[in-house]
Formats: C-alpha cells, sequence, structure tokens
C-alpha cells in the first residue's frame, strides 16, 4: 500500500477536492483505493453524502482502544463511496475531542499507522485529508504517509500557510528521525489575474525542489462535482479540473 496525506494548516485549499479526485482516478485505473478522512469538519465526509454529526461509526472510533484496532472495529469503520473500487472511513465531528481527551496517552500518535497496517494487502492506496490544525490527527496522518501533498491556493496570504506547514513538516521529521517526501500543489490558478500569476512565481522561486511543474486551475466543474457528490472524473473528464488532476497523477505515480 502507498500511503499519501493532503495537508495544509490553512483551510480552505482544496485538500478534499484533491483526495477525492486523486483517489477516484486511481480507482479508474483499477487500483484499490480507501478514504480516511481525519478532519472532525467531516468535509470528505460530507462529500459523498454522510453526516459526520451523527454518522454511526467513525475515524473516531479506532482512537477509543487504547491504541489498538480490534478487528470489529476496522469492520465497522470502512464503508462504500459512490467510486468503484473506492471506500472510505469517514471523520465525525467527535474528533474534534480527541485533543483534549487521550493526546497524552501513550500510542495516540500512530492509531492511523496501525489501521493502515492491518489493511496493508487489501488496498493499493491510502490517501488521508487532514485537519488545518497541529494536533494528535496531523501527527498521525504524518507518521502514516509516505508522500505527502500540500496544495496551497494560489493567492497572497497562502504563503504564511504554507510557511506553517513546511514548518510542521520539519518538526515532525526532526522527532520522527527519517524524512519526508513531499509536493506543494498550487490550487485554484487563475491566469487572468495577476493576484494568482504572481503567488505561482513566488511559491515556484521559494519552494524549488518541492512544487509540481503546473497548477489545478479554477474551474466551476469541480464544485459541481462536490455539489453532486461526484468525482471530477466521473462528471466532466474533459472539463480543466479533470485533466490538470491526471497530470497531476501522472507526476505522483513518477518513479524517482
Amino acid at each position: 500500500m502507498q500511503v499519501w496525506s493532503v495537508a495544509n494548516q490553512k483551510g480552505g485549499v482544496g485538500k478534499t477536492t484533491s483526495v477525492v479526485s486523486i483517489g477516484a482516478l486511481l480507482a479508474e485505473q483499477g487500483h484499490r483505493v480507501l478514504l480516511f478522512d481525519l478532519d472532525p469538519q467531516g468535509s470528505l465526509t460530507s462529500y459523498f453524502g454522510h453526516n459526520p454529526d451523527d454518522i454511526a461509526h467513525s475515524a473516531f472510533d479506532l482512537f477509543m482502544n487504547n491504541g489498538e484496532i480490534p478487528d470489529e472495529v476496522l469492520n465497522e469503520v470502512i464503508i462504500k463511496t459512490s467510486v468503484e473500487n473506492m471506500d472510505m472511513i469517514p471523520a465525525s465531528t467527535a474528533l474534534a475531542t480527541l485533543e483534549r481527551n487521550i493526546s497524552q496517552q501513550e500510542g495516540m500518535g500512530l492509531v492511523v499507522s496501525k489501521t493502515l497496517a492491518k489493511l496493508w494487502d487489501d488496498y493499493d492506496f491510502a490517501l488521508i485529508d487532514t485537519p488545518p490544525l497541529l494536533g494528535v490527527l496531523l501527527i498521525n496522518s504524518l507518521a502514516a504517509c509516505r508522500k505527502l501533498l500540500v496544495p496551497v491556493q494560489t493567492e497572497f496570504l497562502a504563503l504564511k500557510g504554507l510557511e506553517r506547514m513546511v514548518h510542521t513538516i520539519s518538526m515532525v521529521m526532526r522527532s520522527q528521525k527519517r524524512d519526508l517526501d513531499y509536493l506543494v500543489i498550487p490550487t485554484m490558478f487563475d491566469r487572468r489575474t495577476q493576484a494568482s500569476t504572481k503567488t505561482l512565481k513566488a511559491l515556484r522561486e521559494q519552494h524549488e525542489g518541492h512544487i509540481w511543474h503546473t497548477a489545478i486551475p479554477v474551474d466551476t466543474r469541480l464544485r459541481d462535482a462536490s455539489r453532486e457528490g461526484k468525482a471530477i472524473n466521473q462528471l466532466d473528464r474533459n472539463s480543466r479540473g479533470a485533466r490538470a488532476y491526471s497530470i497531476l497523477l501522472k507526476t505522483l505515480l513518477e518513479p524517482k
């Protein structure tokens, strides 16, 4: 299994859209894909028509067994999505309580890693959607993944958020004594505006060697897909957004 996390400490940058789009394109290629929603806001969960406020079983359940992952709990939390070959572990808003309730318990930073270890032969890829806050959930995500995708909206305010995210990556990796391959993905790019073009130029200058060579454009079809609970390749595979995510996936799958 390849484990990719999608993270940024700034919200509204296209994390969930990226998780769904990349996951669905992988599933379309015949890969077995697991989406993992670790965000208490549950955007990924809501995307597929489930309410994170009242969902019966969720990622929250995985943290309730002192760092262990019972098989019966694992079987309960995995649900199907509308995309063939793609399952999901949904989020519930109860995840927001973890920080004050169990973050100090030993082993809480490895719950996601242990979960995916039990599913290692069942899926080819796992994609983790993360909260925009540094805490036990983001730490779990970074500990579990071997590739980190950092979507960044092409506007000046997003640059500061990216600085915080890169600092977090460095801090976590120092504590874990390992390197983490990460890729900055410019999103919501509008070539018609100076703000977008200047921000993209700044991103390329400041993060050389860690930035994707192109960008995900502004595309209303991505919003349409979200509203209908479909992946962009299901709704309109010829849209600008679908083409851009296809190019991104090709980049991600290239051997290093």
